[in-house]
């Protein structure tokens, strides 16, 4: 940068240099996702176009920033980890949630036809961002077993209400009275017993979300429900 009288300015700039020797975790979000879904017309209570989508505009992230080691993803979020040792964009918070968040949603709007084919973008997607130091193995362990609980208890409530909507002939307002206050063996055995559907067979990558890691090959699968996702190869 030249040199001026005006080069002052940058002392206003905080430094926002994040911990050393700490796992790094950027969050992005779906902003508004509600309406963006409803305007879509995305399937519910899982699209599965769109969590492929979420998952390649993931990878697109891993392939763009060479640090991160594993991703996760469920719903219209996704988490990025970067290991202790990082040291990408000197470890700036803004630099880091800025440009996940950037790339992820530029990604998204690109492959949208990929997965979604004739349906147009009416909308543009946004995604805001978070960055969290955390100082422990345990501690990041604990972090990604929280999300995974957080995919399985959202999907699990989803499934049921939109059960008891389209199949059940509910009102919005009925099933969410209906679901107030049962815990997960209630929402299993209205499933099971009111439409005989065992909660066990829902897809994993709607139950358990998704994960990407970085060094592994990635193959295409079917499920035995003929639901396509991709693994890594062994697996």
């Amino acid at each position: 940068m030249a040199k001026s009288k005006y080069e002052y300015v940058r002392n206003f700039e905080s430094d926002d240099r994040l911990l050393p020797s700490t796992w790094l975790v950027v969050r992005i979000d779906g902003q508004g996702f509600t309406k963006f879904t409803e305007r879509h017309g995305f399937a519910k209570p899982n699209d599965i176009r769109a969590l492929h989508l979420m998952n390649r505009a993931a990878a697109t992230v891993l392939g763009c920033m060479s640090e991160i080691v594993l991703a996760y993803g469920q719903s219209d979020e996704y988490s990025f980890v970067f290991p202790k040792n990082a040291r990408s964009y000197d470890r700036r918070a803004s630099k880091l949630t800025t440009l996940v968040a950037s790339r992820f949603t530029s990604a998204y709007v690109y492959y949208w036809h990929e997965f979604f084919g004739t349906t147009p973008l009416q909308a543009p997607p946004a995604f805001d961002a978070r960055v969290v130091v955390y100082p422990t193995d345990r501690i990041m362990r604990d972090y990604l077993c929280w999300r995974q609980v957080d995919c399985h208890i959202n999907n699990m409530y989803n499934t049921c209400f939109w059960t008891l909507v389209t199949q059940g002939e509910m009102s919005p307002k009925d099933a969410e009275k209906r679901l107030s206050g049962t815990l997960s063996g209630d929402k299993n055995e209205l499933l099971f017993s009111q439409f005989g559907i065992n909660y066990n067979d829902v897809p994993d990558i709607f139950k358990k979300g998704s994960v990407l890691i970085r060094g592994t090959e990635l193959v295409d699968v079917t499920d035995r429900h003929g639901v396509a996702s991709k693994r890594p190869k062994g697996v």
